[in-house]
């Protein structure tokens, strides 16, 4: 992936599993990556271990339900590295898995404000900025939830499925000033997340047994490979890695 050489990319909810690999991913590919999270303190350790493999790095407070921090973060990239060529919306949360009728109504928000309103917020803070550089990139984390409803997911199958609405809409809107919004659907991994879905005991996903997830470093091989040329084919949709055919393309397996 030579091309990703020089490039300065933002990921959001980068202190752990999906997020933190595929910081460490792209760095490895040569790019510069903001490290975002909404506290410093969990993503100055990654920074620091990017830096001191040789690569450049900044840990980087955002909430991403907060525009105004998300407008921070690209200011704050473009100040310190010139430009954003790539942006990973992949902050996102499970909490509170419950039937929507015991769902607590502030948490469930939270949740929702996470996994879609941070969507919008980045889209909307970095897209004008890559129509100024005449393209970039931006990579929405999604999930098989956004098309199978799942019970006791209602905040997450519902944010997730309007975050795949705005992957397509942005796509449909900004494909042509050489912008390409896609979404990677990983399928499940072996992540914090599965902890606690595990623990939840409500629908088939937390039945499945720990071999059955992926790793991290899966997921962030896809991400690092739809930030290429070689991904531009599937902009406005969601990529999956569940396949045998995604898998190979991306350089899974054989």
């Amino acid at each position: 992936m030579a091309e990703l050489n020089g490039q300065v990319a933002i990921v959001t909810g980068a202190s752990r599993g999906i997020g933190r690999a595929t910081v460490e991913e792209l760095s490895q590919q040569g790019m510069t990556v903001m490290v975002a999270s909404r506290s410093v303190d969990s993503v100055q350790p990654v920074a620091e271990e990017i830096e001191r493999n040789g690569g450049r790095a900044e840990a980087i407070a955002c909430d991403v339900r907060e525009f105004a921090e998300v407008v921070s973060v690209v200011q704050r990239c473009r100040e310190r590295f010139g430009r954003l060529d790539v942006l990973v919306n992949n902050a996102g949360m499970i909490e509170p898995i419950a039937p929507l009728a015991e769902s607590d109504p502030s948490a469930w928000r939270a949740a929702a404000e996470t996994n879609y309103l941070g969507v919008y917020h980045g889209l909307r803070a970095a897209i004008p900025i890559m129509i100024e550089q005449n393209g970039g990139v931006i990579i929405n984390v999604s999930s098989g939830a956004a098309n199978s409803p799942l019970e006791g997911w209602s905040h997450y199958c519902s944010s997730k499925a309007a975050a795949l609405a705005l992957t397509r809409c942005a796509d449909k809107e900004y494909r042509n000033q050489g912008i390409r919004v896609v979404g990677l659907s990983p399928g499940t991994v072996a992540t914090g997340m599965q902890t606690t879905i595990k623990a939840s005991g409500i629908n088939p996903v937390s039945q499945l047994d720990p071999s059955a997830h992926i790793p991290p470093a899966w997921a962030a091989r896809a991400i690092a490979w739809l930030c290429t040329e070689q991904g531009a084919d599937f902009a406005g949709s969601d990529f999956s890695i569940k396949t045998e055919e995604g898998k190979r393309l991306v350089g899974l397996i054989d």
